[in-house]
């Protein structure tokens, strides 16, 4: 509390508008409610006047991590009021680049990534080079079929795309947004074309055996995977916005580029993700539970409905199926081949998945058998408290 006073300073000053009345702070018992309580009159005021530019309205999350008495938050202060004070920096084309560092994460440095190459224009390939270029980013994509150039194009997910791997050769990024076997064994011409100071990351759902195969294929390389998607695949499945509010997370390793993993922390920024590190081997056995598990889940859930022998039965659960079939078997649905490859490519983690997730369903399997009724009710209020959690805000 005892930083506001400077903090609306530099606001005023930044804006170039007389700075508010201090609110009086008679000790270090002052009244933080009556604080609190002011700071939102104002915030409501200003709110109604619609007239604060973008920079401004983000003061307000400043001043929630001042107010909220978080110090653990110490690193985005400092940031944020050097940036407040500074007007800004100045980028290599001598243009004022208005970075918000609340946006950028802590301690982020201005976006110094001007083309970037994405390989791969599926549901995240495409989705990502769509966001960029809405951001006025030059991005660069490079697919296999001319068909599928032709096909990019027209829906302007990228004003380049090609099939010559050379279109990379110029690319300060290069996102590799490819199946897991294209990834695990990539195509000569592709690794040719890569440029070496490029940071190079890649979106697979699977990270030790990636990060196994490119630590020894480019100095730069980030291992990353942003945790969206839908049902949909191929060219026409990229949409904006897909990994806003999702998490993005790296598994950066002892010998990572701090530079490079800074680009991707960048990027998972700009594309309004949210941002973690994990260990590769931690991440594989988490997205083996909470993403390669249900899918196998799923499709035995799908497999046992579609498979009624009783043509009536079967006819008539279609016929009933709604919101809560179509939620519990969407994942089991989807893309054939990424199944597999999560499976064979993660297979360890997914055998360790499958075998807490049969124990777990024979214990409410013989609590049906044994008409234990109280017990199954005491089951499902156990993991009526355990999912909220695993669910985003």
């Amino acid at each position: 509390i005892k930083h506001q006073h400077a903090v609306l300073g530099l606001q005023a000053k930044r804006n170039k508008q007389p700075q508010p009345p201090a609110i009086p702070l008679s000790s270090r018992q002052a009244d933080t409610g009556a604080i609190l309580s002011a700071q939102a009159a104002t915030d409501q005021t200003a709110e109604r006047q619609m007239v604060l530019p973008r920079h401004l309205l983000q003061m307000e999350k400043l001043l929630e991590l001042l107010m909220g008495l978080n110090f653990q938050h110490q690193t985005s202060l400092s940031s944020a009021l050097n940036w407040f004070g500074s007007g800004g920096s100045i980028d290599q084309h001598g243009e004022m680049s208005e970075i918000d560092p609340m946006d950028q994460g802590q301690g982020a440095q201005p976006w110094s990534i001007h083309r970037v190459g994405v390989v791969g224009m599926g549901l995240i390939g495409g989705s990502i080079a769509l966001d960029l270029s809405q951001q006025g980013v030059e991005v660069h994509g490079l697919v296999h079929r001319e068909v599928t150039a032709e096909r990019a194009r027209s829906r302007g997910l990228a004003p380049l795309v090609s099939t010559d791997p050379s279109c990379l050769h110029d690319c300060d990024l290069v996102i590799l947004a490819l199946p897991l076997e294209s990834l695990l064994t990539p195509e000569q011409s592709l690794l040719r074309a890569l440029p070496e100071q490029a940071v190079v990351t890649d979106v697979g759902s699977v990270k030790a055996e990636v990060l196994a195969v490119w630590r020894h294929l480019h100095p730069r390389f980030v291992g990353s995977h942003p945790m969206a998607g839908t049902a949909q695949a191929g060219v026409d499945a990229g949409l904006p916005g897909l990994f806003c509010g999702r998490p993005w997370v790296s598994t950066p390793e002892p010998t990572t580029d701090p530079s490079a993993l800074e680009v991707i922390h960048q990027l998972a920024d700009r594309l309004g993700s949210h941002w973690l590190t994990a260990d590769a081997a931690r991440h594989d056995q988490a997205v083996a539970l909470i993403s390669h598990l249900p899918v196998i889940v799923s499709a035995a859930l799908l497999r046992a409905v579609g498979e009624e022998r009783d043509p009536a039965v079967l006819d008539l659960a279609r016929t009933l199926a709604s919101s809560g079939f179509a939620d519990t078997t969407r994942v089991g649905g989807g893309n054939p081949a990424l199944g597999t490859a999560m499976a064979s490519h993660n297979t360890q983690a997914v055998l360790r998945s499958l075998a807490a997730y049969r124990w777990s369903l024979e214990q409410l399997e013989e609590a049906i058998l044994e008409g234990h009724w109280a017990q199954l009710e005491k089951e499902l209020e156990k993991t009526q408290l355990l999912r909220p959690p695993f669910l985003s805000d």
